[in-house]
């Protein structure tokens, strides 16, 4: 298989979850649900440069190393907005946005 066509194969994916993400987060009221489809959407945009990065300059592995570090950040964030989400669950009963509007600062 021809390299460009790996990277159009990709890229295509990459298309496909960012829409999902967008579309998973702008039609969901539950707050789970739209940090999720912005994690989705987020690991769409990650494919995408890693994809690029790795076709434009296969021969260094920095680039790799920066998504995989971009990963990581992605996950501690998410675990830490499951916890400020479970928290306000746990002392509001609060787990859709319509709900969560009083807790502007």
């Amino acid at each position: 298989m021809s390299a460009e066509l790996v990277l159009q194969i990709v890229l295509t994916v990459a298309a496909a979850l960012i829409g999902v993400g967008l579309f998973g987060a702008l039609s969901q009221q539950s707050i789970v649900m739209i940090m999720m489809g912005f994690e989705l959407a987020l690991n769409g945009v990650l494919l995408a440069g890693g994809a690029a990065w790795y076709f434009f300059a296969p021969d260094r592995a920095d680039a790799q190393m920066l998504v995989v570090v971009a990963l990581v950040v992605m996950a501690v964030e998410m675990a830490m907005g499951f916890a400020a989400v479970i928290a306000a669950y746990r002392t509001r009963q609060v787990d859709m946005i319509d709900m969560a509007a009083d807790l502007k600062g």
